[in-house]
């Protein structure tokens, strides 16, 4: 979706809990000063649309349909270290734009940003 000539992006944050739990007390709060202020950052130049961060991956569930029948499991079921922490969905003036964004992100350090356009409906 544009608005002022700008495109939505959503940035999904993966990274490995591990790391990020294996730091002091001190490293995890500046790392979340660093986030904060980097937040900040985006919104006062109007690229912030929002941000959550996500509970860990244990305490998610995978939902399908088959039929009428709705299925209801543990997961995720991944084999990868790195999992989705997160996201922001932002405003960018096109791909390049956003990865520039994306790279300023400070779980970008422990991980991914996985950078995607948002589908524009209209």
């Amino acid at each position: 979706m544009k608005s002022n000539n700008l495109i939505k992006f959503l940035c999904l944050v993966y990274f490995e809990g591990k790391k990020f739990h294996a730091m002091t007390a001190t490293e995890r709060a500046a790392f979340d000063r660093d986030s904060y202020a980097y937040d900040m950052k985006l919104k006062k130049a109007g690229y912030w649309i929002t941000a959550e961060a996500l509970q860990s991956p244990k305490s998610s569930r995978l939902v399908s349909k088959r039929g009428r029948k709705v299925i209801v499991g543990g997961g995720p079921f991944v084999e990868t270290k790195e999992a989705l922490g997160g996201f922001i969905l932002v405003k960018a003036k096109n791909l390049r734009h956003a990865e520039k964004i994306a790279g300023g992100i400070p779980l970008a350090r422990l991980g991914w940003i996985e950078v995607r356009p948002i589908f524009d409906f209209r």
